[in-house]
């Protein structure tokens, strides 16, 4: 048997898996009291429980956790979250009038044939980077 249809008979047989859903995404966080309260009444998200050390939210089905880092090598900003929104502006400005520190201001970031892309980044009181974007349809 050649490399090549050793790798070809691998193939074949390999399970087939498609990872697609997620459904729990983990947030570094200093102060979880802190950041509980932030990402509940400031953002307005869905507290969902609570342990000691951990918070959880429900972002429409995806879990959001709250927890310190458990070692020195995951203390760091998350990576970005991108929250969908159907009115950038109003989000935006409903977000502002609760002191939250954004980046910039609503943006176009790409025109597609039937659609806009906007989008405005903010971050959370540990410096985790998000954004809020929107797809507006052209008439």
């Amino acid at each position: 048997m050649t490399a090549t249809s050793s790798v070809a008979a691998a193939a074949m047989n390999t399970p087939t898996l498609s990872l697609s859903r997620i459904g729990q995404i983990a947030i570094v966080v200093k102060d979880v009291e802190r950041a509980t309260a932030f990402y509940r009444d400031t953002l307005g998200m869905r507290f969902l429980f609570a342990f000691p050390g951990l918070a959880f939210f429900d972002c429409d089905g995806v879990r959001l956790m709250l927890s310190r880092a458990e070692k020195k090598e995951f203390d760091h900003p998350s990576s970005i979250l991108y929250f969908r929104v159907s009115d950038i502006q109003s989000a935006y400005e409903t977000l502002r009038s609760r002191n939250v520190a954004f980046a910039d201001e609503p943006h176009i970031i790409a025109r597609m044939p039937d659609h806009d892309l906007w989008m405005t980044f903010f971050h959370d009181p540990d410096d985790n980077v998000f954004a809020l974007m929107a797809e507006v349809g052209k008439t």
